[in-house]
């Protein structure tokens, strides 16, 4: 991952004192998350995890959002009991048959896209919803939002597949870690942008939040692109720091209720090859007493 700019500032003390307060929670998360049957009982996994936790964690709670390069999610896939590199192949590839996205505003057609939806309760079990249409309200998608978009659902052999929970039990254990809550409304997106002549747009709603309470973005592939660069900007519009996801399992994590986040557009290096920028999205929905926030479309 390349990271062009980071704007960072020292800590507030009433930042400070939250990730003191919280030291205990994350021994307790790591526990939780070690004990998951996904996971095998290896000492150093569960130190090299225990650190990665801390670090999102931490972050997220002092800054809003955190980045790494795919080094976390490799230890976390070799931790799982069956992740193996077939799995984690088939998982890729399933990024190569998607249908177009026909929803957008901008009547472009280089986006690509399948989604699920699930329930994770606060002790990490998942339930995977019927499948259902995408919801946004136009105040956070000011171009695609204020209909049911009905997109393809992402298939039984990946949406019920263990690579896929794997990461459904790692993103949930860190926010869980960051906001102590019953359960959580969670989307999973699997998006594909071709690299056209023009700039195939990652983000053409712009800066945005998406109306969440926490998101996940996974690189799963770059060929032959350019651009796609990701900027954090505060909800006042301040760049708060930028960042490219160059490799396969660079990870962003965001606080969508605290920051904005926008994908600059991606071109073709090669205009004669196939060019395009594939990502996992996964979004987290606090619910609380058994009802989605009102805050949250």
């Amino acid at each position: 991952m390349s990271v062009r700019t980071n704007r960072f500032f020292a800590l507030p003390q009433h930042v400070i004192c939250r990730i003191v307060a919280s030291a205990a929670l994350a021994e307790t998360v790591v526990d939780t998350i070690m004990s998951l049957p996904i996971f095998t009982d290896s000492s150093d996994g569960h130190r090299t995890i225990e650190r990665s936790l801390q670090a999102a964690q931490n972050a997220i709670t002092s800054q809003s959002y955190f980045m790494s390069d795919g080094q976390i999610l490799r230890n976390v896939f070799q931790s799982s009991s069956g992740c193996s590199t077939v799995r984690l192949n088939d998982f890729c590839d399933s990024w190569n048959d998607m249908p177009v996205d026909t929803y957008m505003g901008d009547r472009g057609v280089y986006r690509r896209r399948r989604h699920a939806a699930y329930h994770v309760s606060n002790d990490h079990r998942i339930k995977r919803l019927p499948h259902r249409p995408h919801y946004q309200t136009v105040s956070y998608n000011h171009l695609n939002g204020g209909v049911e978009r009905h997109f393809e659902p992402i298939p039984d052999t990946i949406a019920d597949g263990v690579v896929l929970n794997t990461l459904l039990q790692f993103a949930s254990t860190v926010f869980s870690g960051v906001d102590p809550v019953a359960s959580w409304f969670v989307e999973v997106h699997q998006f594909r942008i071709e690299a056209i002549e023009h700039g195939g747009k990652p983000t053409p709603e712009g800066a945005h939040r998406d109306g969440v309470s926490y998101v996940l973005m996974v690189l799963i592939d770059r060929q032959n692109v350019t651009g796609g660069e990701t900027t954090i900007y505060s909800l006042a519009g301040v760049p708060l720091t930028d960042f490219t996801l160059q490799e396969r399992f660079d990870i962003a994590l965001v606080d969508d209720e605290k920051v904005v986040h926008g994908v600059s557009p991606v071109f073709p290096k090669d205009g004669n090859q196939l060019a395009y920028r594939d990502v996992l999205v996964i979004t987290f929905r606090a619910e609380r007493n058994s009802v989605v926030e009102e805050s949250c479309p």
